[in-house]
């Protein structure tokens, strides 16, 4: 039994024709129309936190990246259901339920790195030297290694 690949296609002829990707492409425009129309009603600072995940029988599904913008929008729930029903997409809007889901570690902050320096590292040597306790004295000698850069710091 040989494979035979189907002929290529461009993208644009395969959205138009294809039934499947046809209606996927649809849904895809209109939650893209209802988010924009959500954003015109959302306050700057919450745009970024709040998606549109599906609209249907009334219900406004949300997705907000944590729990803090879900209670916001629960908060401004009254406020947004009748502001949107201002817009044709959303005259048959009754509800709006928001789920949290974390938006990916894209925007976290890179952890910060220590700059190591010959002066912080003779600083604790001293230091330690000083010391009584065995365990303070052990941790300053290894904290000192790790800013010399030589050794192991553990």
């Amino acid at each position: 039994m040989a494979f035979n690949p189907l002929d290529a296609r461009r993208p644009g002829d395969l959205i138009r024709n294809h039934s499947t990707l046809k209606g996927l492409y649809a849904k895809a425009r209109i939650i893209e129309r209802l988010q924009i129309l959500l954003e015109t009603q959302l306050e700057p600072a919450a745009r970024e936190h709040c998606r549109v995940a599906s609209l249907r029988e009334g219900v406004l599904r949300l997705i907000v990246s944590d729990s803090h913008w879900a209670t916001r929008m629960r908060y401004q729930q009254k406020r947004l259901i009748r502001q949107l029903q201002a817009y044709t997409e959303f005259a048959t809007l009754t509800k709006i339920h928001c789920r949290v889901q974390p938006q990916p570690h894209a925007n976290e902050r890179p952890a910060r790195q220590m700059r190591r320096s010959e002066v912080a590292a003779e600083t604790l040597r001293e230091t330690a030297e000083q010391v009584g306790d065995k365990a303070l004295k052990a941790a300053l000698e290894r904290l000192a290694r790790h800013h010399s850069g030589t050794g192991d710091p553990s």
